[in-house]
């Protein structure tokens, strides 16, 4: 397959995630009764900001001319896909770059993200038939050239002994923090708030921490977290939020809340869903010196990625800081 029939065919896909009409409704109703934190928008604003940042035809033209893609595929090189399940469409990324690239893909699935990424393939299938030469779902990864692995830190340990002897990227455990100043306008501030909160707080993008200066005012930041007061109406979430405050109390802890999140004083970077840490922080030179990026996907701020594009990744935002294209282009060498 040549390379101008593969970037149509991953500009069709984008046309998928991004019309909304009967059929993907259905289908983003059933990945909810798979997984309820997976809202209808959800899921499909997750596939919307995929088809939008890298699925255009402008877009993978550039990023392919960029990597020097080869114009004839090598289907005779397959990459094993690891799909995590923690927000909708997990994974989806390294399945552009390895069919852009010309390899086949030998998809593990989620067992909480089944119903998108098959719908999507059948999608692919129905109107062009050879990508199943390409792409295929399968229960054991056996007998690829390569792996691509996103999990958790414990997965990673088992991805290490299975796929470690063959040429790997194997993520882990990853979460973002957001840096402020506190000259942050409202609007700034509302942006922050989809950083946090969007996809309940579940994504490696979504901000788990923020720094901010001493005798920071709070309010303007717990007046924006309540565009998602409507969380407290989700059951999952509400059974998180209540615990989470009925710890902080039963501890003695400071927190504020909203009523639907709770702020807590604490230097861990990784949050449970339904709470926020903060810290406090005289310099930024010293939050930056503190910060074990192995374990930072993405820093929010003024100076740093703009506020409310957490979750807008691009084609060269890759995930971990690990060239994925690079990855796949050296595995013909």
């Amino acid at each position: 397959m040549k390379l101008e029939k593969r970037i149509e065919i991953l500009t069709q896909l984008g046309h998928y995630l991004s019309t909304d009409n009967p059929a993907y409704h259905e289908t983003r109703q059933q990945a909810y009764l798979e997984n309820k934190w997976f809202l209808p928008e959800y899921a499909f604003h997750a596939g919307k900001a995929i088809a939008n940042n890298m699925l255009n035809p402008e877009i993978l033209h550039s990023f392919s001319e960029k990597y020097q893609v080869p114009v004839d595929a090598n289907p005779n090189l397959t990459v094993g896909i690891v799909f995590a399940g923690n927000i909708p469409y997990v994974g989806l990324h390294d399945l552009i770059c390895t069919f852009l690239v010309g390899y086949k893909s030998s998809i593990k699935l989620s067992s909480k993200d089944t119903v998108l990424i098959k719908k999507m393939i059948e999608f692919l299938l129905k109107k062009y038939p050879e990508t199943g030469d390409y792409i295929k779902i399968s229960e054991m990864l056996k007998g690829c050239n390569a792996y691509l692995a996103t999990g958790s830190n414990n997965s990673a340990r088992y991805f290490e002994y299975y796929f470690g002897k063959y040429p790997h990227i194997i993520r882990k455990n990853k979460t973002s923090v957001a840096i402020l100043n506190g000259t942050e306008t409202d609007e700034e501030l509302n942006l922050l708030a989809d950083d946090i909160q969007l996809y309940f707080g579940l994504g490696c993008r979504n901000v788990t921490q923020i720094f901010v200066p001493n005798e920071y005012d709070f309010v303007p930041l717990l007046t924006a977290l309540k565009k998602y007061s409507h969380y407290k109406d989700h059951d999952k979430y509400k059974n998180n939020f209540d615990y989470q405050l009925t710890i902080a109390i039963m501890n003695n802890r400071f927190y504020m809340t909203n009523d639907s999140i709770v702020l807590i004083e604490n230097p861990m970077p990784f949050s449970p869903i339904s709470q926020l840490h903060y810290q406090f922080y005289d310099k930024k030179d010293d939050v930056l010196n503190s910060l074990n990026m192995e374990e930072i996907q993405c820093i929010i701020g003024k100076d740093f990625l703009p506020f409310g594009e957490a979750q807008q990744p691009k084609m060269d935002d890759f995930a971990d800081g690990v060239d994925t294209m690079e990855f796949l282009k050296n595995l013909t060498h």
